[in-house]
C-alpha cells in the first residue's frame, strides 16, 4: 500500500485525471496514445485503462469548441478595448454618408441613349 499525494483542480475539461512522467515512473506505467490505453503493473497482473475512439473524438471536438469561445471573447476584448482607445475621425459622419468629391455618371452601355448609368 502506498500514498499518493496530488492534486484536484476544479475546472470543466474532457480528463478525469491527468497523470505525468513522475506518476509513470512510480507506477510504471506505459501510456499508448495510438491505442487510447494506459497498462501498468497491479498485484494481480496488468492493469488497463482504456477508452474508445468514439468518447476521445467528442472529447477532442469539445477541446475545440471550449477553445473557440475562449479565444473568441479574448478577441472581444481586445477589439473593445482597441476601439475604445481609437480618436474618432471628423471628416465621418454617423448619420449619413456623404461622398468626399462629386459624383460622376458612367453609362452602363454606352451604345444605348436611354441615359441609363451606374
Amino acid at each position: 500500500m502506498e500514498t499518493l499525494t496530488f492534486e484536484v483542480v476544479g475546472f470543466h475539461g474532457t480528463y478525469h485525471a491527468i497523470l505525468g512522467l513522475p506518476c509513470y515512473a512510480k507506477f510504471m506505467a506505459v501510456p499508448n496514445y495510438t491505442y487510447l490505453k494506459l497498462k501498468m503493473s497491479g498485484p494481480r497482473g496488468v492493469i488497463t485503462v482504456d477508452t474508445s475512439f468514439q468518447r476521445a473524438y467528442e472529447c477532442e471536438v469539445e477541446c475545440c469548441e471550449h477553445a473557440t469561445v475562449i479565444i473568441a471573447s479574448t478577441e472581444l476584448v481586445d477589439i473593445q478595448e482597441w476601439t475604445a482607445k481609437e480618436p474618432s475621425d471628423s471628416k465621418w459622419s454617423t448619420r449619413s454618408f456623404e461622398p468626399a468629391e462629386g459624383i460622376k455618371e458612367i453609362p452602363m452601355d454606352p451604345s444605348n441613349p436611354d441615359g441609363k448609368a451606374l
